[in-house]
C-alpha cells in the first residue's frame, strides 16, 4: 500500500477529522457558488472555488491534535464554529453590501447596522442548513461514533497531514496568482481574492495586511508626497462660463440617504416617486450619470470624497480608521478663501461613524447631532429622526449660522430596510416581487416631500436666494440581492451593464436664478468637490484632489470604483470582464486595459496619502 493510500485510510480511523473537513468544505463551496454567486469566467475559476478551501480547512482542523497526542473533539467543534461564523458573517454582509467582511468592519460593527431590522431582513430560513453539521457532530459524539479519546495520533501522520495541507494551500494560491498576476496588488478587489484563494485564506491575508498599516504612517516621509502632488497637479482643470457664478454664496449640501438615480422621473401606478425633485431639476444642473463610489464606509465615504477629494479606503471607513490625519478639506479651503463657517446637521448619534472626532479634523466649526434635536418615538422611525421634522428643526439653527456658510444636511429616513408608518406614506407601495423595493418607493417619496419642505422654509425666511444647493444620493439603496425588483419596476433585463447603471446616484446643483440643464457627463462622487469649487470661483491647481470638474470633465478618464471596477464613456469593466456599453456584450479585455493602470495608480496614491498621513508634510 502506498504512503498516500495509508494516509487516506487513517481518515477512517480519525472519523471526526474527516467529517469536519468534509462538511466545512462542502458548505464553503456551496455558499461561494450560491450565496456569494461568484462570477465564473473559466473552468479554472470553478476549480479554484471548489478546491481552494481544502488546504486552509485542513490546517485549521489540525489544531485539534497539533499539540496533543490525541484528538481534542472540543477543539474540532470550536474550529467548525469559527469557520462557520466567518462564512455566515460574510454571507449576511454580502447579501446587502455585495462585499466581504474585513478586519476594520469588526471595529465599526454598529455603523453597518449592528443586530437589528436590517440584519434580520437579510436572514433566510435556509441559513439553518449551515448548522446541520454541528447538530450531527453532537449526535455522533453522543453515540460514540468517533471514540477520539482512545485514538492516538502518530507524529508521522501529523507531519503527513501538515505537508498535504500546505501543498494543497500553495497549489491553489499559485493557481490563483497564475490567473490574476496582480491579485495581491489589487487586493481591494475582494471578490477576486475570495474566488482565487478562498474565504479563509482571504481573511488571513486581510489580517496580515491590517497588521502592517501602522508602519506605513511611521515610515512615511515628505518625499512620498511628491508623486501624488505631481500627478494631481498635472490634471488640467479647464474653466467654463460657469466659473464663479456662485462666488460668496452659502453652500447647502443635502445628502439623500440611499437614493439611486432610477427614481428620478419614475412613476409607480401613474404617480411620480419624486415630484419635487423632478420639478427642481428643470431649474438646476442635473447630472444624470454620476456613480456611487463608496466602499465599506457608505455615507461616511461619500462625505469623505466630497470634502477631501480622496478615494475611500478599500477596507473600513476613513472616518473610523484615520480621523487624526491632516486633511485639506472643503471647510479648510473655504475658510482660507472666504472665511466660510462650516457645519453639519444629522439627527443621529454624534458618535455614529466617529463623526464627532472626524469633523474636527475636517475643519467643521459645529456639528448638530441627535442631542441638538427634539427626538421622540413619535417623530422617529428606523434609524432615528424622520426627515421632515429634521429639516423643520434645522431651520432655526441655519438662520443663526454666520454667513457665508458651508453646511451638510444628512437625511436618514430612506434607509434600509425602508420602514415607514402608514400616515407618512404619500404613495402606494410598488407591486414588484421584492418587498424591499416596494417599500423603497414610499421612503423615497417621503424624502422628496421633506426636501420640498426645506426649500419652502428657506424661501420663507429669505435664505434661499443667497444659497447654492447641492443634492446628491450618498450611495445605493437597493443591493444586488433585491435588484430583480428594480429591473421589474423599470422593465429592464438583469445584465452586468444594467447592474452598473443602477449604481448611478442623482446629483442636482441648484443655483437660484440660473437656467437648468441636464448634463450627461459621466462622473462620480469624487468629482463633486471640484465642481462646487468651480462654481464658487476657486481654482483647483493647488488643491490636491483626484476629482474632476464635471462641467469640463474629460470623457476618456474612467470613473473608478473602490474594488477596481470602472466605467468609461464606451466601456464597463466589472468582475474582470470588459463590456461594451452600447450593446452590453463582453469584448476583448485589451479594450479596457489602457484604463487599468490609471485605476491602480489613483487608488494606490490615494491609499498612500491616507495611510501615510502624507498631507501633514505639506503644512
Amino acid at each position: 500500500m502506498s504512503r498516500i493510500s495509508r494516509f487516506i485510510s487513517r481518515f477512517k480511523t480519525y472519523k471526526l477529522i474527516g467529517f469536519a473537513i468534509l462538511t466545512l468544505w462542502l458548505k464553503t463551496v456551496l455558499v461561494s457558488l450560491i450565496g456569494f454567486n461568484l462570477h465564473i469566467e473559466s473552468l479554472l475559476d470553478l476549480l479554484l472555488i471548489i478546491f481552494n478551501p481544502l488546504g486552509s480547512l485542513m490546517l485549521l482542523i489540525g489544531f485539534s491534535f497539533y499539540f496533543s497526542k490525541k484528538i481534542k473533539p472540543a477543539i474540532v467543534v470550536i474550529v467548525m464554529g469559527i469557520a462557520t461564523g466567518l462564512l455566515y458573517g460574510d454571507l449576511l454582509y454580502f447579501r446587502f453590501y455585495s462585499d466581504f467582511v474585513t478586519v476594520p468592519i469588526l471595529f465599526q460593527f454598529k455603523n453597518v447596522g449592528g443586530i437589528g431590522p436590517s440584519t434580520f431582513e437579510l436572514m433566510s430560513p435556509w441559513d439553518l442548513l449551515l448548522i446541520v453539521d454541528f447538530l450531527l457532530v453532537g449526535w455522533l459524539l453522543k453515540k460514540k461514533w468517533a471514540p477520539t479519546s482512545s485514538i492516538k495520533v502518530s507524529r508521522r501522520w501529523k507531519l503527513s497531514y501538515i505537508v498535504l495541507s500546505l501543498v494543497l494551500l500553495l497549489i491553489t494560491v499559485g493557481l490563483g496568482l497564475m490567473k490574476s498576476p496582480y491579485l495581491f496588488a489589487e487586493s481591494y478587489d475582494r471578490e477576486q481574492m475570495v474566488k482565487s484563494v478562498g474565504p479563509y485564506n482571504y481573511h488571513l491575508y486581510d489580517i496580515g495586511v491590517e497588521a502592517t498599516v501602522p508602519f506605513t504612517k511611521m515610515l512615511a516621509s515628505k518625499s512620498d508626497t511628491e508623486a501624488s502632488i505631481k500627478y494631481t497637479q498635472s490634471k488640467k482643470h479647464n474653466k467654463s462660463d460657469l466659473f464663479g457664478i456662485a462666488e460668496g454664496k452659502n453652500v447647502v449640501l443635502i445628502s439623500m440617504e440611499s437614493t439611486q438615480n432610477f427614481v428620478i422621473n419614475q412613476e409607480v401606478n401613474g404617480e411620480e416617486i419624486t415630484p419635487f425633485l423632478n420639478s427642481l431639476i428643470k431649474d438646476s444642473y442635473y447630472f444624470n450619470q454620476i456613480y456611487d463610489q463608496t466602499a465599506q464606509g457608505k455615507t461616511s465615504d461619500s462625505e469623505f470624497m466630497i470634502d477631501t477629494g480622496l478615494y475611500p479606503l478599500a477596507s473600513g471607513s476613513a472616518f473610523v480608521r484615520t480621523p487624526d490625519n491632516r486633511y485639506k478639506s472643503m471647510p479648510h479651503i473655504l475658510k482660507k478663501k472666504e472665511d466660510y463657517y462650516a457645519a453639519v446637521f444629522h439627527g443621529n448619534d454624534r458618535t455614529f461613524w466617529n463623526r464627532d472626532v472626524m469633523y474636527e479634523s475636517l475643519g467643521y466649526d459645529r456639528y448638530f447631532s441627535k442631542r441638538d434635536f427634539n427626538v421622540s418615538e413619535d417623530n422617529s422611525v428606523n434609524y432615528g429622526l424622520k426627515d421632515i421634522p429634521f429639516f423643520e428643526q434645522s431651520i432655526s439653527y441655519l438662520e443663526k449660522l454666520p454667513q457665508p456658510f458651508y453646511t451638510r444636511l444628512i437625511m436618514l429616513t430612506n434607509h434600509f430596510p425602508f420602514l415607514l408608518e402608514e400616515e407618512d406614506k404619500l404613495i402606494p407601495e410598488a407591486s414588484t416581487g421584492e418587498d424591499v423595493v416596494n417599500r423603497y418607493v414610499t421612503t423615497v417619496r417621503y424624502e422628496d416631500e421633506a426636501i420640498k419642505t426645506l426649500f419652502k422654509n428657506l424661501k420663507a425666511n429669505g435664505m434661499y436666494e443667497n444659497t447654492v444647493f447641492v443634492l446628491y444620493g450618498d450611495h445605493y439603496g437597493i443591493s444586488e440581492k433585491y435588484e430583480n425588483g428594480v429591473f421589474e419596476l423599470l422593465g429592464q433585463e438583469d445584465t452586468p451593464v444594467n447592474h452598473v447603471k443602477l449604481q448611478q446616484v442623482p446629483l442636482i446643483i441648484h443655483v437660484p436664478g440660473e437656467k437648468g440643464k441636464t448634463i450627461e457627463t459621466i462622473g462620480g462622487e469624487i468629482d463633486i468637490r471640484p465642481t462646487i469649487l468651480h462654481l464658487l470661483g476657486i481654482k483647483m491647481n493647488d488643491n490636491l484632489s483626484f476629482g474632476h470638474n464635471l462641467f469640463t470633465r474629460k470623457e476618456d478618464h474612467p470613473v473608478i470604483f473602490r474594488d477596481g471596477d470602472f466605467v468609461t464613456e464606451n466601456y464597463v469593466f466589472k468582475d474582470n470582464v470588459c463590456y461594451d456599453k452600447s450593446n452590453e456584450t463582453s469584448v476583448s479585455e485589451s479594450l479596457c486595459e489602457p484604463f487599468k493602470e490609471t485605476v491602480r495608480k489613483e487608488l494606490g496614491m490615494s491609499d498612500d496619502i491616507i495611510y501615510g498621513d502624507l498631507l501633514r508634510f505639506l503644512e
